[in-house]
């Protein structure tokens, strides 16, 4: 089987499909797309192209066939059993390279920008990273290669998982009922892309959200809590590169304050929004305070009912 890049096939759809979905949101008198919020999605994803093209495909396939020179099993046929397991396995490590990609701010600092727009829409799925090789996102995918599965099949599951991907960024679509219990979709990663504290640090996954489930880490989109979009701090610019880089701009600052190993460590691969100090808010403390906020409120309202109930009756 000669195996192609299916990305590369769906760029006209991707434009056609987004046309639909403004004019769609037109009609239901939503503003959802915003000319400068898309020039930075469309540019992002570009510059994305770009960067694999020159080095970063280069990068990830040799280190990916270096790995594969010491497999495990030395002869995997190519068959549609054999892809269709390939793809579960790096749907898997998709979800764990999703998960470090919030929880560790080395990784961060190349997914942030994905995640920069205040809009949810279908361009926003390709505002892509330019940084990715950088914080060397592809070592999710090395123990594919090393069980045996080459580097073409893996690339090739991974591009048709990028490619589910674009239909779940958009708010045109409710939910889905049965398909949502396995599927992930555009309830679930409208949660995902939330700021909203119950939803941080949650939905990561690629195509089965059975791996959020599975880990602990599923929340549901609750119709009292729509989603607001956006980052921590959200970026009032108009610099592409700013947007590009902004987060490793931040880091560099960060090291120059550092005093010790321990600080340069923890800033750069600490939880984001870690500090020496723990002076800044970081998601994990965001969502504790929303979740002691909900206690308290829960204790009250048992209190007043019980007080309700225990009232004599004129």
């Amino acid at each position: 089987m000669e195996f192609f890049d299916p990305i590369s096939y769906a760029v006209p759809f991707f434009i056609i499909l987004m046309i639909v979905e403004g004019v769609a949101l037109k009609l239901r008198g939503i503003d959802g797309y915003e000319v400068k919020d898309t020039f930075f999605s469309l540019a992002m994803g570009i510059g994305s192209l770009i960067v694999k093209i020159v080095f970063g495909a280069a990068v990830s396939y040799t280190a990916h066939s270096w790995v594969y020179s010491h497999r495990l099993i030395e002869n995997i046929p190519v068959n549609w059993w054999t892809i269709l397991i390939c793809f579960l396995l790096y749907d898997l490590a998709y979800y764990w390279q999703h998960r470090f990609g919030h929880e560790y701010r080395w990784f961060w600092a190349s997914h942030v920008n994905h995640h920069s727009s205040q809009r949810y829409n279908l361009s926003t799925a390709l505002r892509q990273t330019w940084t990715g090789t950088i914080a060397l996102t592809f070592i999710f995918g090395l123990p594919i290669a090393l069980v045996g599965f080459q580097s073409e099949m893996i690339f090739f599951v991974a591009a048709w998982n990028l490619l589910y991907q674009f239909w779940i960024h958009t708010e045109l679509v409710d939910r889905m009922g049965p398909f949502e219990w396995i599927f992930n979709t555009p309830s679930h990663h409208r949660v995902h892309h939330a700021t909203n504290p119950r939803y941080l640090d949650s939905n990561y996954a690629g195509t089965l959200i059975i791996w959020d489930r599975m880990f602990g880490t599923f929340s549901p989109e609750l119709a009292e809590d729509p989603p607001r979009y956006g980052i921590g701090k959200n970026l009032e610019t108009n610099n592409l590169l700013i947007v590009a880089f902004h987060e490793w701009i931040a880091m560099v600052k960060d090291l120059k304050t550092a005093r010790s190993l321990r600080d340069v460590l923890g800033y750069m691969f600490r939880t984001p929004g870690w500090t020496p100090d723990n002076s800044r808010m970081t998601t994990k403390k965001a969502k504790a305070n929303w979740k002691r906020k909900q206690a308290v409120k829960t204790a009250e309202l048992e209190v007043l009912d019980e007080q309700k109930v225990q009232e004599p009756a004129e």
